[in-house]
């Protein structure tokens, strides 16, 4: 049994997946468990999320933390918070007992996965937002600030301008939608202010369910709602603008072609996100080339593990 395993961990608002392959890239097991996102889970509740899916990953192969020749790890928010940033840092070590991993944000996993490792620009809108990519060593992001300020295009960022728009729909100010009805019927209202106890009560919903009425928003613009509509026309325009500044941070010549790809739940509404996001990078530049993503985010993470340990750049 070789010891060349690789391990790709790849964090997220919603969920954390890892990932083990040999180094031919065979897969050889995964795992999912709960967000690593530490300003929900905590940082000790990111330490034992990571600890539990290594521990599940490596059991189902019969390996040991000893056999990982290099591991990958992906985390949200990683970097945009100096002090938690050093103490997620040193989480891989205590969990493996040795120094070959590299931790960076886990906007890498997308670009990694969906584009193999080769340069070009991935696009994450998942419960939040961000952009990446590697230009011959050079690597930039854009966009990702958090939902408070940022996360354009996100699936948090589709939902919550949902229920603005419900707001606005129950109060008057926009014509009743679609997505009036199939918000009542989702939350089982009989009267529209109770939906406030859904996001603001004791029992609030957390960010990352939060996130997932985007998918209500997405079947509301699918039975023709206007403003919801309108919500993705924005989401993929909002999109297009992070990956054009990337192209530009990137330094793209001139007629030098731009693979950009995507990765996160809300593309999972199809060409209500992709149409508008095409048609927003065709308006930006006609270097971008759209290409389907080749692998999921976890896979990727771990090719990336395969890179970084055998000497590739990062």
């Amino acid at each position: 049994m070789t010891t060349s395993v690789y391990l790709g961990v790849d964090g997220g608002g919603t969920k954390t997946r890892f990932a083990l392959i040999d180094a031919d890239g065979q897969l050889l097991a995964e795992a999912q468990r709960g967000t690593t996102y530490h300003p929900h889970v905590g940082l000790e509740g990111v330490r034992a999320i990571l600890a539990d899916g290594v521990a599940d990953v490596l059991a189902t192969t019969k390996r040991t933390p000893a056999d990982i020749a290099h591991a990958f790890f992906g985390l949200p928010a990683y970097g945009e918070d100096s002090h938690a940033t050093a103490l997620l840092q040193t989480f891989p070590k205590a969990i493996l007992g040795h120094h070959r991993y590299t931790c960076d944000n886990d906007m890498v996993c997308g670009w990694a996965g969906s584009l193999a490792c080769a340069d070009g620009i991935n696009i994450v809108a998942g419960t939040g937002s961000i952009g990446y990519g590697q230009r011959h060593g050079t690597a930039a992001r854009a966009g990702g600030w958090g939902e408070a300020f940022s996360d354009e295009g996100s699936a948090y960022w589709i939902a919550i301008r949902g229920l603005n728009a419900y707001s606005r729909m129950s109060d008057g100010r926009l014509p009743k939608g679609p997505l009036h009805g199939i918000l009542n019927a989702h939350f089982q209202l009989d009267n529209d202010l109770d939906i406030c106890a859904h996001i603001y009560g004791e029992k609030a919903s957390p960010r990352s369910d939060l996130a997932q009425l985007s998918r209500q928003v997405a079947d509301a613009a699918g039975a023709g709602d206007a403003a919801a509509l309108a919500i993705f026309h924005d989401a993929g325009r909002e999109l297009a603008q992070i990956c054009d500044a990337l192209r530009l941070a990137l330094q793209f010549e001139a007629g030098e072609p731009v693979p950009v790809s995507y990765s996160g739940g809300a593309f999972n509404a199809g060409d209500l996100l992709l149409s508008p996001f095409r048609d927003a990078l065709g308006a930006a530049s006609s270097a971008f080339e759209i290409r389907l993503p080749v692998h999921a985010p976890d896979y990727g993470a771990a090719l990336y593990a395969i890179r970084l340990g055998q000497g590739g750049a990062r």
